[in-house]
Protein backbone atom coordinates (compact mmCIF):
# COMPACT_ATOMS: atom_id res chain seq x y z
CA UNK A 1 0.00 0.00 0.00
CA UNK A 2 1.08 3.57 -0.60
CA UNK A 3 2.01 6.09 2.09
CA UNK A 4 -0.47 8.14 4.12
CA UNK A 5 -2.77 10.25 1.94
CA UNK A 6 -4.61 12.18 4.62
CA UNK A 7 -1.84 13.63 6.78
CA UNK A 8 -2.63 17.30 6.13
CA UNK A 9 -6.37 16.72 6.39
CA UNK A 10 -6.01 14.91 9.72
CA UNK A 11 -3.77 17.65 11.09
CA UNK A 12 -6.26 20.33 9.99
CA UNK A 13 -9.15 18.56 11.74
CA UNK A 14 -7.14 17.98 14.92
CA UNK A 15 -5.91 21.57 15.03
CA UNK A 16 -9.22 23.14 14.09
CA UNK A 17 -11.12 21.20 16.76
CA UNK A 18 -8.23 21.08 19.28
CA UNK A 19 -8.68 17.30 19.61
CA UNK A 20 -6.79 15.56 22.41
CA UNK A 21 -6.51 12.26 20.53
CA UNK A 22 -5.98 11.27 16.88
CA UNK A 23 -8.88 10.99 14.44
CA UNK A 24 -9.16 7.28 13.62
CA UNK A 25 -9.55 5.76 10.16
CA UNK A 26 -11.36 2.41 10.02
CA UNK A 27 -11.64 -0.16 7.26
CA UNK A 28 -13.56 -3.43 7.08
CA UNK A 29 -11.67 -6.18 5.28
CA UNK A 30 -12.72 -9.39 3.57
CA UNK A 31 -9.42 -11.03 4.55
CA UNK A 32 -6.77 -10.41 7.22
CA UNK A 33 -4.16 -10.73 4.48
CA UNK A 34 -5.18 -7.19 3.53
CA UNK A 35 -3.73 -5.72 6.73
CA UNK A 36 -1.24 -2.94 5.89
CA UNK A 37 2.41 -3.14 6.92
CA UNK A 38 3.22 -2.81 10.63
CA UNK A 39 -0.34 -3.63 11.68
CA UNK A 40 -0.45 -4.73 15.32
CA UNK A 41 -2.76 -7.62 16.17
CA UNK A 42 -3.40 -7.80 19.94
CA UNK A 43 -3.48 -11.61 20.01
CA UNK A 44 -0.02 -11.75 18.42
CA UNK A 45 1.63 -8.63 19.84
CA UNK A 46 0.22 -8.73 23.37
CA UNK A 47 -0.84 -12.35 23.64
CA UNK A 48 -4.30 -11.15 24.65
CA UNK A 49 -7.77 -10.74 23.24
CA UNK A 50 -9.30 -7.27 23.51
CA UNK A 51 -12.54 -5.37 23.09
CA UNK A 52 -13.06 -3.41 19.88
CA UNK A 53 -13.23 -0.16 21.86
CA UNK A 54 -9.79 -0.97 23.32
CA UNK A 55 -8.39 -1.15 19.80
CA UNK A 56 -9.94 2.23 19.01
CA UNK A 57 -8.15 3.72 22.02
CA UNK A 58 -4.86 2.06 21.05
CA UNK A 59 -5.16 3.82 17.71
CA UNK A 60 -6.40 7.23 18.86
CA UNK A 61 -4.11 7.45 21.92
CA UNK A 62 -1.03 5.34 21.11
CA UNK A 63 -1.05 6.08 17.39
CA UNK A 64 -1.00 2.37 16.51
CA UNK A 65 -2.39 0.70 13.41
CA UNK A 66 -4.41 -2.13 14.94
CA UNK A 67 -5.78 -5.17 13.14
CA UNK A 68 -8.62 -7.26 14.51
CA UNK A 69 -9.88 -10.69 13.52
CA UNK A 70 -12.18 -13.04 15.40
CA UNK A 71 -9.12 -14.39 17.24
CA UNK A 72 -8.31 -10.93 18.62
CA UNK A 73 -11.72 -10.26 20.18
CA UNK A 74 -13.01 -11.06 23.66
CA UNK A 75 -16.05 -8.73 23.79
CA UNK A 76 -19.03 -11.02 23.17
CA UNK A 77 -21.69 -8.40 22.28
CA UNK A 78 -19.37 -6.60 19.86
CA UNK A 79 -18.29 -9.88 18.25
CA UNK A 80 -21.94 -10.74 17.69
CA UNK A 81 -22.79 -7.31 16.24
CA UNK A 82 -19.75 -7.30 13.93
CA UNK A 83 -20.44 -10.78 12.55
CA UNK A 84 -17.49 -12.46 14.29
CA UNK A 85 -19.57 -15.21 15.93
CA UNK A 86 -21.41 -18.37 14.96
CA UNK A 87 -24.77 -16.74 15.71
CA UNK A 88 -27.27 -17.04 12.88
CA UNK A 89 -29.60 -14.52 14.54
CA UNK A 90 -27.53 -11.70 15.97
CA UNK A 91 -30.51 -9.74 17.29
CA UNK A 92 -31.73 -12.73 19.33
CA UNK A 93 -28.22 -13.40 20.64
CA UNK A 94 -27.80 -9.79 21.74
CA UNK A 95 -31.29 -9.79 23.25
CA UNK A 96 -30.31 -12.77 25.38
CA UNK A 97 -27.31 -10.84 26.73
CA UNK A 98 -29.44 -7.77 27.44
CA UNK A 99 -31.98 -9.82 29.39
CA UNK A 100 -29.36 -11.81 31.33
CA UNK A 101 -27.53 -8.59 32.23
CA UNK A 102 -30.83 -6.90 33.18
CA UNK A 103 -30.45 -4.23 30.52
CA UNK A 104 -33.92 -5.14 29.24
CA UNK A 105 -37.01 -5.72 31.33
CA UNK A 106 -38.18 -8.68 29.26
CA UNK A 107 -37.49 -10.63 26.06
CA UNK A 108 -39.71 -8.44 23.90
CA UNK A 109 -37.92 -5.28 25.03
CA UNK A 110 -34.54 -6.96 24.60
CA UNK A 111 -35.28 -8.08 21.06
CA UNK A 112 -36.69 -4.69 20.09
CA UNK A 113 -33.57 -2.97 21.44
CA UNK A 114 -31.14 -5.43 19.85
CA UNK A 115 -32.89 -5.28 16.49
CA UNK A 116 -32.29 -1.52 16.33
CA UNK A 117 -28.50 -1.92 16.66
CA UNK A 118 -26.46 -1.65 13.46
CA UNK A 119 -25.01 -5.09 12.73
CA UNK A 120 -23.05 -7.07 10.14
CA UNK A 121 -24.03 -10.50 8.92
CA UNK A 122 -22.07 -13.53 10.08
CA UNK A 123 -18.76 -13.63 8.20
CA UNK A 124 -19.62 -10.54 6.12
CA UNK A 125 -16.16 -9.17 6.91
CA UNK A 126 -13.21 -11.12 8.30
CA UNK A 127 -11.13 -8.30 9.78
CA UNK A 128 -11.05 -4.67 10.83
CA UNK A 129 -8.08 -2.31 10.67
CA UNK A 130 -7.89 0.94 12.64
CA UNK A 131 -5.23 3.61 12.28
CA UNK A 132 -4.69 7.28 13.07
CA UNK A 133 -6.08 9.05 10.01
CA UNK A 134 -2.81 10.87 9.38
CA UNK A 135 -0.93 7.56 9.16
CA UNK A 136 -3.55 5.42 7.42
CA UNK A 137 -2.31 3.33 4.50
CA UNK A 138 -5.84 2.75 3.22
CA UNK A 139 -8.97 4.61 2.19
CA UNK A 140 -11.20 4.57 5.29
CA UNK A 141 -14.74 3.27 5.40
CA UNK A 142 -15.38 5.21 8.62
CA UNK A 143 -13.62 8.09 10.38
CA UNK A 144 -14.03 8.46 14.14
CA UNK A 145 -13.43 11.55 16.29
CA UNK A 146 -13.58 11.66 20.10
CA UNK A 147 -14.17 15.05 21.67
CA UNK A 148 -16.12 17.08 24.19
CA UNK A 149 -19.57 18.46 23.44
CA UNK A 150 -18.20 21.72 22.03
CA UNK A 151 -15.83 19.96 19.65
CA UNK A 152 -18.50 17.53 18.50
CA UNK A 153 -20.91 20.46 18.04
CA UNK A 154 -18.52 22.00 15.50
CA UNK A 155 -18.19 18.71 13.60
CA UNK A 156 -21.99 18.49 13.49
CA UNK A 157 -22.24 22.08 12.25
CA UNK A 158 -19.68 21.32 9.54
CA UNK A 159 -21.56 18.31 8.19
CA UNK A 160 -25.01 19.89 8.39
CA UNK A 161 -23.61 22.96 6.58
CA UNK A 162 -22.60 20.76 3.66
CA UNK A 163 -25.59 18.39 3.57
CA UNK A 164 -28.44 20.54 4.85
CA UNK A 165 -29.41 17.64 7.11
CA UNK A 166 -29.22 17.27 10.88
CA UNK A 167 -26.89 14.58 12.21
CA UNK A 168 -28.56 11.51 13.70
CA UNK A 169 -27.81 9.36 16.72
CA UNK A 170 -29.11 5.99 17.94
CA UNK A 171 -28.58 5.73 21.67
CA UNK A 172 -28.87 2.65 23.85
CA UNK A 173 -25.94 2.92 26.24
CA UNK A 174 -24.45 -0.40 25.15
CA UNK A 175 -22.69 -1.91 22.11
CA UNK A 176 -22.14 1.67 20.99
CA UNK A 177 -19.04 0.67 19.01
CA UNK A 178 -21.43 -0.51 16.31
CA UNK A 179 -22.99 2.96 16.15
CA UNK A 180 -19.73 4.83 15.60
CA UNK A 181 -17.90 2.20 13.54
CA UNK A 182 -20.59 0.38 11.55
CA UNK A 183 -23.47 2.83 11.21
CA UNK A 184 -21.63 5.55 9.22
CA UNK A 185 -20.27 2.85 6.90
CA UNK A 186 -23.55 1.03 6.34
CA UNK A 187 -25.77 4.11 6.17
CA UNK A 188 -23.22 6.42 4.51
CA UNK A 189 -24.15 9.23 6.86
CA UNK A 190 -22.51 10.85 9.90
CA UNK A 191 -23.50 9.79 13.40
CA UNK A 192 -23.09 11.00 16.96
CA UNK A 193 -22.63 8.34 19.63
CA UNK A 194 -22.50 8.37 23.41
CA UNK A 195 -19.81 5.87 24.45
CA UNK A 196 -21.22 2.90 26.33
CA UNK A 197 -20.12 0.88 29.34
CA UNK A 198 -17.38 -0.99 27.50
CA UNK A 199 -15.76 2.23 26.31
CA UNK A 200 -15.67 3.54 29.87
CA UNK A 201 -14.60 0.33 31.62
CA UNK A 202 -12.10 -1.10 29.14
CA UNK A 203 -10.89 1.72 26.88
CA UNK A 204 -10.44 4.67 29.27
CA UNK A 205 -13.08 6.84 27.58
CA UNK A 206 -13.77 9.83 29.81
CA UNK A 207 -17.13 11.20 30.92
CA UNK A 208 -16.63 14.40 28.90
CA UNK A 209 -16.07 12.51 25.63
CA UNK A 210 -18.61 11.99 22.86
CA UNK A 211 -18.00 10.38 19.47
CA UNK A 212 -18.59 11.82 16.03
CA UNK A 213 -18.19 9.43 13.11
CA UNK A 214 -18.67 9.83 9.39
CA UNK A 215 -18.21 7.77 6.23
CA UNK A 216 -14.81 8.05 4.60
CA UNK A 217 -16.28 9.63 1.48
CA UNK A 218 -17.40 12.63 3.57
CA UNK A 219 -13.93 13.57 4.81
CA UNK A 220 -13.54 16.50 2.40
CA UNK A 221 -17.02 17.75 3.31
CA UNK A 222 -16.04 17.80 6.99
CA UNK A 223 -12.97 19.89 6.21
CA UNK A 224 -14.84 22.36 4.03
CA UNK A 225 -17.66 22.56 6.55
CA UNK A 226 -15.25 23.33 9.39
CA UNK A 227 -13.83 26.18 7.32
CA UNK A 228 -17.20 27.60 6.28
CA UNK A 229 -19.87 26.86 8.92
CA UNK A 230 -20.58 30.00 10.93
CA UNK A 231 -17.57 31.80 9.47
CA UNK A 232 -19.47 35.10 9.12
CA UNK A 233 -20.10 35.27 12.86
CA UNK A 234 -16.75 33.88 14.01
CA UNK A 235 -17.95 30.41 14.98
CA UNK A 236 -15.05 28.13 15.92
CA UNK A 237 -13.65 26.01 18.73
CA UNK A 238 -12.90 26.97 21.45
CA UNK A 239 -16.13 28.94 21.24
CA UNK A 240 -15.28 32.66 21.54
CA UNK A 241 -16.94 34.28 24.54
CA UNK A 242 -18.59 37.72 24.49
CA UNK A 243 -16.57 40.24 26.50
CA UNK A 244 -17.86 43.59 25.24
CA UNK A 245 -19.66 44.62 28.44
CA UNK A 246 -18.99 46.41 31.73
CA UNK A 247 -19.18 44.14 34.78
CA UNK A 248 -21.30 45.02 37.78
CA UNK A 249 -19.91 44.70 41.32
CA UNK A 250 -21.49 44.64 44.81
CA UNK A 251 -22.49 47.97 46.38
CA UNK A 252 -19.65 47.79 48.92
CA UNK A 253 -17.10 47.48 46.10
CA UNK A 254 -18.55 50.52 44.34
CA UNK A 255 -18.56 52.62 47.51
CA UNK A 256 -14.92 51.78 48.24
CA UNK A 257 -14.03 52.44 44.62
CA UNK A 258 -15.55 55.92 44.84
CA UNK A 259 -13.80 56.57 48.18
CA UNK A 260 -10.42 55.61 46.73
CA UNK A 261 -10.90 57.53 43.51
CA UNK A 262 -11.10 54.44 41.35
CA UNK A 263 -14.64 55.04 40.09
Amino acid sequence: MSGPKHKETAEFISNNLRLKTFPVAVKFLKDADEFPEKTRQPSKLLGKRVAICQAVTMSRLYGWTVGLTKEDLVCVPAAIAFGFSESTDSASSLSRLFCEGNYSQNEDAGLKDASSITRLEKGEYKAIVLSPLQRALFEPDTIVLYGNSGQIMRAIQACSYMSGERVRGNFGGKVECSEYLLAPFKEQAPRVAIPGMGDRIFSLTQDDELVFALPGKSLSDLVQGLMEAGSKIGAKYPVPVFLNFQPEFPKSFLELGEELGIL
